[in-house]
Formats: structure tokens, sequence, C-alpha cells
């Protein structure tokens, strides 16, 4: 008689570890890869910033655009340099806006500055909101198309960064420059006139006067003429101004 006994099959209480431990060492090794790529793109980012802005202060023309543009191309690529080296990167732009020589490099950091602007919020602008104000307002009036578009841009952002603070300040440049923010919305160039347009929707609030329902400056009395001129060419923003009380 076959006393063999059959075994039946059973599972195998230990599963099989290879394909685990490939597996556990192919993330171990991407993990290390992609943290070694992060930590050089940032040290890559870090050096070509400190270059801009060496070169944003060099002594030729040519130089000084290139570097304002590549600040330019780094606040869109690289936010968290923008945030690490706000000051600096703002103090950079400021001194290009004023440059003496070149338009081009005046234009630039105007490019970059609306992207700034935007990135920040206006948060930690300080004093460079005076600075960069009083230069945007001898721009509004440049002969040059693209400048002039930057600039209402520019002034627009402003107004709604301008808070307690440099309220005041503000106010006083907006209603200086009233009659630029009138010529340009019939502006000969449409880009312009629409972000000119804009721009007097958002500096709307600081055109009101004290007291709405007189004229007592000389100032004052060119409202006739602007409700006049925007009843004839911008009808609906005449209406948003007499909702707000403005004229």
């Amino acid at each position: 008689m076959d006393q063999t006994q059959s075994i039946p099959d059973q599972p195998s209480s230990v599963p099989p570890s290879q394909p685990k431990r490939k597996m556990t060492s192919m993330i171990a090794f991407f993990s290390k890869v992609s943290w070694k790529f992060k930590f050089q793109k940032q040290e890559s980012s870090k050096n070509v910033f400190f270059i801009l802005a060496e070169r944003a202060r060099d002594p030729n023309a040519k130089k000084r655009h290139l570097a304002m543009r590549g600040l330019g191309t780094m606040a869109c690529e690289a936010p968290d340099q923008v945030r690490k080296h706000k000051k600096i990167m703002l103090d950079l732009l400021v001194h290009g806006l004023y440059d003496p020589v070149s338009s081009e490099v005046i234009h630039e950091s105007m490019k970059t500055l609306t992207i700034i602007l935007g990135k920040i919020q206006g948060k930690g602008l300080g004093s460079f909101f005076v600075d960069i104000t009083l230069q945007i307002r001898t721009l509004l009036d440049d002969e040059n198309d693209s400048m002039r578009y930057l600039a209402f841009v520019l002034l627009g952002q402003l107004a709604a960064f301008a808070g307690w603070k440099w309220k005041k300040f503000f106010a006083r440049q907006v209603k200086q420059t009233r009659d630029s923010l009138l010529i340009h919305l019939q502006d000969r160039n449409p880009q312009v006139a629409t972000a000119c347009k804009t721009t007097f929707r958002a500096c709307s609030p600081y055109l009101k006067l004290r007291n709405e329902n007189s004229f007592r400056t000389e100032e004052d009395q060119r409202n006739p003429k602007l409700s006049r001129q925007l009843s004839h060419y911008h009808p609906e923003l005449l209406q948003f101004f007499y909702a707000n009380k403005i004229l």
C-alpha cells in the first residue's frame, strides 16, 4: 500500500521581496536625482540673478538693457527669486527707470516692473512707490507708443497699491496728471487709449472733489470741460464718474 500522502499546495507565507526592493531603490534614486536637480536649479538661478544685478549697473547701455530684459524673464520663470531679492530687484529697476542715456533701458525697466508689481501685489514697495510714480508721470506723454502704453499700465497698477501711506501723495500726482489722462483717452494708438481708459477708472477715486457740488478753485473749474469731452467721446466713462460722484 502506497503510504505517500500528497501535500496540498500552500501559499507562501513570505511573498517575493525582490521586486519591492527594486522599486524602493528606483524611487530613492529618482528622489535623489530630483532633489539634486532642484538644488542645482536654485543655485543656478541665484548665480544668474547676481550676474544680472551686476550688469544692470554696467557703463555699457546695451548690457544694462539686456540685464533688465533678463530680470523680466527671471521674474516670470523664477518668482521665488523675486520674493527673495525683492528690494535689490526693485532698486535696480527704479535705477533703470531713471536711466539718463538709454530709452531702451527705461522701456525694459518698465516692462519688468509691470511683471514684478503683479507678482508682489505692491507689498514692500516702500519709498520705491514715490520714485516710480514721479518718473511714470513724465512718460505718459512720451512720443513712443509702447512707452506711453507701459506708463499707463504702471500708473493703473500703482493706483491699486497706493494704500493709506501714499494715498495723499498719489492723489496729488493723479490730479496733476488729469490733463494727460484726458488727452490720451483719444490716443492715436488704440492700445494706449484702452490702457488710458482702464487707468482712468483705476485713478477715479483720487479725482474726487472735497465739495462735489461746486468748483472753488481754478483747477476744479476744468471739470465742466472734462464733462463735455467725456460726454462726446466716452459717454460710458462719464456715467461711471457721475455714479461715483467724481464730477
